[in-house]
């Protein structure tokens, strides 16, 4: 009975593990759009739940077809919840906010996009085209006057661009309109991402 016992605790053991701790600690996207490829480098370690969500999106193909809807040169560029047309492709899915996780704005980084609820966010993403220190915890969204908790939290960063930053520029600046999703300065030319998956290197 006691060696019953101890088989069931390690087994049960085993798999509160591999349940804990499934998302890698450095997982490599490979983002192909209609003006360029770059690459991601994606940290399971800081942000475990928010990686893991994007990993399953990314190998279901979710975001492949998806447009850069919002751009704001001197920010960033947003995508991942619409299709050309303006057409809404949003994740049900959504995850706790990871911020606070020791990844700050800066440059180069790719955050979730969310509402004003600090949980809400599901698929969209942006990219900071410069260090937004705004967007992290303590400030993002600070108006203590108004709303003394939504300050508490940031946007959480969960990676960064490894290769191929001057795509992103590009992408940056492309002409817009304010047509996008609730009036955002939107591509005229849609820019699509028209891969999104994993890679490894040697």
């Amino acid at each position: 009975m006691k060696k019953i016992l101890i088989t069931l605790l390690l087994a049960i053991s085993c798999t509160i593990a591999w349940a804990a701790d499934p998302v890698p600690a450095h997982a490599h996207i490979e983002v192909v759009t209609t003006e360029g490829t770059f690459k991601l480098e994606l940290d399971g370690k800081a942000a475990p739940l928010t990686v893991a969500n994007f990993l399953a999106l990314v190998d279901s193909g979710f975001f492949d077809g998806t447009i850069f809807h919002r751009i704001i040169p001197g920010f960033m560029i947003q995508g991942g919840g619409y299709t050309p047309g303006n057409k809404s492709k949003e994740s049900d899915d959504t995850i706790p906010n990871e911020s606070g996780n020791g990844l700050g704005n800066l440059r180069g980084t790719i955050a979730m996009a969310r509402t004003s609820d600090p949980h809400s966010a599901g698929s969209q993403f942006f990219i900071n085209l410069v260090d937004n220190t705004d967007a992290d915890p303590g400030t993002a969204n600070l108006d203590p006057n108004k709303d003394p908790v939504r300050g508490r939290w940031g946007y959480t960063v969960f990676g960064s661009v490894i290769e191929g930053m001057d795509v992103v520029d590009k992408i940056a600046a492309a002409e817009t309109l304010p047509n996008g999703p609730g009036g955002a300065p939107a591509p005229i030319v849609p820019i699509v991402i028209e891969k999104m998956s994993r890679v490894t290197y040697d």
